[in-house]
């Protein structure tokens, strides 16, 4: 009798082309939209989370206890014991790579004014063990350690109409709160995924900015790769380091540092109740199809009813007709989802003008990222749902009585 119902099911869908069409499209649309927005919001977090701990903060950072607090002053007297601190990370086998940076705000002197900007000391040959720093360079090269030479984001540069062989004098407040002034020559332009890294900054060699802002050899902040779970190394390394150092210490996983971070994770929730909505407000175009067949099938459904088949019956067939219905839309939203998802995560999305003057870790550039597991459950549910929505117009089939039914006119 299944195989009866199955065959019955099949030929009233191939019959009403255009009604099964639609209930389909409204599926497959559902589906579709669920797959890219779950790939985008996954791809946005990925991105970044490799910005914050290539650029910002690191899988782990360790700063002076008290930096935070203060930050908002320019808190360049609060340091870090650089040289104990390298000591104690080479010898950890849970970290991969670190590097020593300070952040400092600054102003460019250029023709006759002053431009804000932000610098970052840096040690560019631990840089290219960190990360894949000399990918950035857009032109030129990296600047020489122990030479009064930058690095300029294009943007900026393009902003302030420089280029490679200009030289720029920079001012700043050192950690004795005085004003100091040096003069740098541009060695090479970058051109980071981040618009602000472009817009804003510039980077200079760790042992002359130290020099330039009377740091001796501390700097402000160290960044830390590690292989196991980001929080757990943070509290191994604080546990580590701060009786070493003999002082407290502010040591944090880049993901309880950013707040847009935690707003990222927290969307990935919050799109996961959108997707039900998308589901659901597909299936209603099939329990409104459904219901339209009802009428529109009333003699069928009165001589089926003579015929001798009986309200759950009914109830499977109709059932069986929006399951095959909804399995074909499903199938091909999540396909044609995962092929703009594929397609995308390989030339990326552009949103260099939307992200244009915003202080976002998110690159200008976006790639969708495509999970199998994800595209499966989605097309799963996106059956399961549209399948149990037939229920209520079928319910209502199965209690119509064949006589009536035969009258309907």
């Amino acid at each position: 009798m299944t195989m009866k119902l199955i065959h019955v099911a099949f030929r009233n869908i191939s019959r009403n082309r255009r009604r099964s069409l639609l209930s389909g499209i409204a599926i497959a649309v559902a589906s579709m939209s669920i797959v890219f927005l779950f790939a985008m919001v996954q791809g946005m977090r990925d991105d970044m989370a490799q910005n914050l701990a290539t650029y910002y903060t690191g899988e782990v950072r360790i700063r002076n206890a008290q930096y935070e607090e203060y930050e908002r002053y320019n808190p360049i007297h609060l340091t870090v014991d650089w040289q104990r601190i390298d000591q104690a990370l080479a010898k950890r086998s849970d970290v991969t790579a670190y590097v020593p940076r300070i952040l400092f705000p600054s102003a460019f002197y250029v023709n006759g004014g002053n431009h804000p900007a932000v610098g970052i000391g840096a040690d560019f040959s631990r840089e290219a063990e960190y990360s894949d720093f000399a990918a950035s360079i857009k032109e030129g090269r990296i600047p020489d350690a122990g030479k009064n030479e930058m690095l300029i984001g294009s943007v900026l540069a393009r902003d302030l109409k420089l280029g490679i062989g200009d030289k720029v004098t920079i001012i700043s407040s050192t950690a004795a709160r005085g004003n100091n002034a040096m003069t740098l020559e541009i060695v090479g332009l970058a051109a980071f995924p981040v618009a602000s890294l472009n817009s804003q900054f510039f980077w200079a060699p760790l042992d002359r900015v130290q020099h330039f802002l009377r740091m001796d050899n501390e700097v402000l902040e160290v960044l830390v790769m590690v292989e196991d779970d980001e929080r757990k190394a943070a509290a191994a390394i604080k546990a580590d380091l701060e009786p070493l150092l003999g002082s407290a210490l502010d040591i944090k996983a880049f993901n309880d540092i950013s707040m847009m971070y935690g707003f990222i994770e927290l969307a990935q929730y919050i799109y996961y109740f959108i997707g039900v909505f998308f589901l659901l407000l597909g299936s209603t175009v099939i329990i409104n199809t459904t219901m339209m067949v009802i009428y529109e099938r009333m003699r069928e459904i009165g001589t089926l009813g003579a015929l001798g088949m009986h309200g759950k019956e009914l109830t499977r067939l109709f059932f069986l007709e929006g399951v095959f219905i909804s399995a074909i839309g499903a199938a091909v939203g999540v396909l044609v989802g995962a092929g703009i998802t594929v397609y995308l995560g390989k030339f990326g999305l552009n949103f260099t003008d939307a992200l244009s003057g915003i202080d976002m870790e998110i690159s200008s550039v976006l790639y969708p990222r495509f999970n199998l597991w994800t595209t499966l459950i989605v097309y799963v549910y996106s059956v399961v749902i549209s399948a149990a929505a037939t229920l209520i117009p079928s319910r209502k089939a199965s209690r119509i009585e064949p006589v009536e039914a035969l009258r309907y006119v």
